[in-house]
């Protein structure tokens, strides 16, 4: 029979002295905060434990918190099929100190650490091809970060001139404007042009 959560969580920080900095329990979904530095001896526990057996790395994500000092969290999301339940692992890191990789534990660590470093400039140690995976060759900053802008720095145009692609910086052809946009259920307030307004007076 599997551990209930919260024994599952109480097991886990038995066994990895040390490691586990936080648990929680919410809405049914358990969360371990791990140490960085003990990150794959305890991915390896959860993996091979008996009573355990998170065999499925299904996802790594990164949340940025940029006015704390460790600024990132990085969050793996495990599996275990032949007990059917998940836990969810947290270690937190700053724009310099590095993750350690748990690619050599779950294979499928591999692309969902090069996303992470790709979307946040999370540098994952002692992985085997740690390099830029969804955005281009030479791109500036990283996508998910709380301070990129939105426009970008840089943006791509074919120039029939050159025959190619080209990159530029941005350049904005209009000043911001502000759009009055109206609900969808109230109708437009104001007419076609050319038209008289429309009523909202339902009184009638």
């Amino acid at each position: 029979m599997p551990l209930d959560l919260t024994a599952l969580g109480n097991h886990v920080a038995q066994a990895l002295a040390g490691a586990v900095l936080d648990q929680s329990l919410d809405r049914g979904e358990l969360t371990l905060t791990i140490a960085a530095d003990t990150l794959p001896r305890a991915a390896e526990f959860l993996r091979e434990d008996p009573q355990c057996e998170f065999r499925l790395l299904m996802d790594i994500c990164g949340v940025d918190w940029p006015k704390r000092e460790k600024r990132f969290d990085v969050v793996y999301h495990l599996l275990s099929m032949s007990r059917n339940q998940r836990i969810r692992l947290k270690v937190m890191t700053d724009e310099q100190t590095p993750v350690p990789s748990i690619a050599q534990v779950y294979p499928t660590a591999n692309w969902f650490e090069r996303e992470t470093y790709d979307m946040y400039g999370v540098v994952f140690s002692d992985h085997p091809d740690l390099r830029r995976i969804l955005t281009d060759y030479g791109f500036e900053g990283h996508p998910l970060r709380k301070d990129f802008p939105l426009t970008g720095f840089v943006e791509m145009r074919y120039d029939d001139d050159l025959k190619r692609v080209v990159y530029q910086p941005v350049q904005l052809v209009q000043e911001f404007r502000d759009f009055e946009f109206s609900s969808p259920w109230e109708g437009l307030r104001h007419g076609a042009p050319g038209e008289p307004p429309v009523s909202t007076d339902r009184s009638g």
